[in-house]
């Protein structure tokens, strides 16, 4: 469940960031990168090494750092932030925890599909 979790939540962070990339919407120093694959190529080498050494230091900063305290796969609060999460009663947490999940799924099949359709070249057809 952990992989499928973090799997999720990285779609939807990618579904996001594509769709906020393809309305031209870009970072001060990169309004000339396109949206899409097309990106990788036109990134400057200093953003791509950024980009990989922060995940490298992200896979490895959230390995376990609940210290035990996690109450399921997935549960990076570190009783730290809590939002009101620990008040709410089991069926509540169990919902918001499947409402999670099946937007990663749905987030999952959306990152594929953009990204297939991007390499045939017809984004357009389908985003306004």
């Amino acid at each position: 469940r952990g992989v499928e979790l973090k799997h999720g939540r990285i779609s939807m962070l990618g579904v996001v960031g594509y769709l906020t990339t393809y309305a031209g919407v870009r970072l001060p120093g990169l309004e000339d990168v396109p949206a899409g694959w097309a990106a990788w190529g036109a990134l400057p080498q200093e953003v791509a090494g950024q980009f990989v050494a922060t995940l490298i230091f992200m896979e490895i900063a959230n390995r376990d750092q609940t210290g035990g305290k996690a109450e399921f796969e997935g549960d990076f609060r570190n009783g730290f932030i809590d939002f009101g999460w620990d008040k709410q009663s089991d069926a509540w947490k169990l919902k918001k925890r499947r409402i999670e999940l099946n937007n990663g799924r749905a987030a999952q099949m959306g990152i594929l599909g953009l990204m297939f359709h991007d390499a045939l070249g017809n984004v357009s057809d389908i985003l306004p």
